[in-house]
């Protein structure tokens, strides 16, 4: 397969990749969304997230049918690797895609649980050692030797259970012994230092034989003032020194000693070239019986050193999607063929958001705080107060839908949802022409139309083209989404305006009660079901009244309660205790 046949690799990458890798090197990269080896190999962050995303999960990415969806997907992943233990986890989680079926999203929402339940199991003494641990190892560049230390250091933590069985299968006496050896030796053969005594000492004397070489004038001046008066006596005193200086024996620079030498200067320059010679001899020697040796310690042990390298990625992953679900109180939903159910569930986007329950489709869910939603219903109307949370709802289900189709936990106290194979989530957008009614359709319409199974979110069309339309078109929606056997969900202000609903199809509503003390809107977020909610826009008007700045702005704010009613805008005034 040519690189350039993947999505987003063009000509400039292809190149960078398979200069850095080998046309095989970054396929086998590609298919295994290691976004680790694309950013090493010259790709961006970002460009690589995306290529790998479309390589492995096209499929998941094109089930977020509209940018909106795309959006919230993106945001979602956000979160989640914001928790990741290693930056590795946290670009795996990124690329992490809606999968095609419901057996894989089972499989992955366990694995999390178990791996939740384990973080659950540790005190707080083990979990600071497995932190600390995987940021030795992402500061270590996540080598091989890195990966092996960390191993040990997670099974000593007392990592344990059955997404962590990777782990026990390494040999950890192999480890311990690979440890030694692994990251001191290169493919050329060459030994770091630390990796053995001899070696070292072998070097650092080489070291400073090179040194008095270089400096052979200083050597045969200190020599010479010490009142040395014959050639054997300054032999002598030149051994003495020189055995000092570099830590060998008198009998090892006797040996390299010259025996011709015109005089004291050939003498002490000849000399001590014939000590580096035979020093470079003996570290080149002892390099290459090292390098043999650790050879010999990582192969005897390659096995378990692969195992560790993968088992630490692995549970990195698991642990860091754990940590996720335990920072927002994520809970597992029952994976279904259809429907869509909540109780309790909450925006992730939102501080101390307001829990909702809501569905629509079939589903056994019985909510233990607020409603339980109704059960039957293909399609839902959602109406009711402006910056009533309608929107916020949308976007709540939304979140539910696209984090169970990853397999992962959902911000919900209970929750089923069904598989769809496309989301729409549309949100309102401000323009009014033709251009925008026709690209939102463009783009809410052919998921809906295609094969497949699809959850409409869509929210206030009327915010596209003149209301009467709107309704006209709405229920042109409704009437799809039940004959393509979808489930939707359709917020409006245009209840009243709508054309008798299929039995399918139900209309809720979402209560403005009121403003604060601080008038603030006091809004109840749980949609009462099977009620038109009202827009009370003398809430609104209210507030605008007594936050009016000066006495004409406030006339004509008052001027405007007549028009809602001024009997109902001076009672809420009255009821947020506002004294004009």
């Amino acid at each position: 397969m040519r690189l350039e046949d993947y999505w987003g690799v063009g000509p400039k990458t292809s190149g960078r990749l398979e200069s850095a890798l080998g046309r095989e090197g970054a396929v086998a990269a590609i298919e295994s969304a290691d976004v680790r080896a694309l950013v090493d190999a010259g790709v961006t962050r970002g460009r690589a997230v995306r290529i790998l995303r479309r390589a492995d999960g096209q499929a998941g990415i094109d089930a977020l049918a509209t940018r909106d969806a795309r959006n919230v997907y993106d945001d979602l992943l956000s979160l989640a690797s914001d928790r990741a233990l290693t930056e590795h986890a946290a670009d795996r989680i990124r690329v992490l895609t809606p999968l095609p079926t419901v057996e894989a999203r089972r499989d992955r929402l366990d694995r999390i649980l178990a791996a939740r339940e384990a973080w659950a199991d540790l005190d707080g003494d083990a979990r600071d050692a497995i932190e600390a641990a995987f940021r030795d190892y992402d500061e270590a560049g996540e080598t091989e030797r890195a990966a092996v230390r960390a191993a040990l250091e997670l099974r000593e933590a007392g990592l344990r259970g059955e997404p962590f069985d990777a782990l026990a299968e390494a040999d950890p006496d192999a480890l311990r012994d690979a440890l030694g050896a692994l990251g001191y030796v290169d493919n050329d053969g060459s030994v770091a230092a630390g990796a053995d005594d001899r070696l070292d000492s072998l070097r650092s004397r080489l070291d400073t034989a090179n040194e008095l070489r270089s400096g052979s004038f200083d050597v045969l001046e200190t020599i010479q003032s010490r009142g040395v008066r014959s050639l054997d006596d300054f032999r002598a005193a030149f051994v003495q020194y020189v055995a000092q200086e570099t830590d060998l024996s008198r009998g090892e620079v006797e040996a390299v000693a010259a025996e011709d030498a015109r005089d004291a200067t050939d003498f002490v320059s000849a000399s001590l070239r014939a000590l580096v010679e035979d020093l470079e001899a003996d570290v080149a020697a002892r390099e290459e019986t090292v390098a043999e040796e650790l050879r010999d310690r990582i192969w005897a042990a390659r096995d378990d050193v692969d195992l560790a390298v993968e088992a630490v990625d692995e549970v990195a992953l698991s642990l860091s999607l754990a940590r996720f679900a335990d920072e927002y109180d994520l809970t597992p939903p029952d994976i279904a063929e259809t429907g869509l159910a909540v109780c309790g569930a909450r925006n992730l986007f939102l501080d101390d958001p307001q829990p909702v329950s809501y569905a629509v489709g079939d589903h056994e869910l019985a909510c233990a705080s607020g409603p339980t939603p109704p059960v039957g219903d293909r399609v839902s109307v959602l109406t009711g107060a402006n910056s009533g949370g309608k929107t916020t709802l949308l976007e709540t289900l939304s979140q539910v839908a696209i984090l169970a189709s990853m397999g992962l936990p959902v911000p919900a106290e209970s929750a089923v949802v069904g598989r769809f194979d496309s989301v729409v989530f549309h949100r309102r957008h401000a323009s009014f022409n033709a251009g925008v009614l026709e690209s939102t359709l463009k783009s809410i319409v052919p998921p809906l139309s295609g094969d497949g199974r699809t959850l409409m979110l869509v929210d206030e069309f009327e915010a596209i083209t003149e209301p009467g339309r709107a309704a006209d078109l709405l229920n042109g929606l409704v009437n799809l989404t039940v004959e393509r056997d979808a489930f939707g969900v359709y917020v409006t202000h245009l209840a009243d305006e709508l054309s008798p609903l299929p039995p399918e199809a139900r209309i809720d509503g979402i209560f403005a009660e009121g403003l604060t003390d601080e008038l603030e809107l006091r809004v109840d977020y749980q949609p009462r079901f099977g009620t038109v909610g009202k827009s009370t826009p003398e809430f609104i008007v209210s507030r605008l009244v007594a936050n009016a700045g000066d006495r004409a702005e406030r006339a004509g704010f008052e001027a405007l309660a007549a028009a809602v009613g001024e009997e109902a805008v001076q009672k809420t005034l009255s009821d947020a205790e506002f004294v004009g």
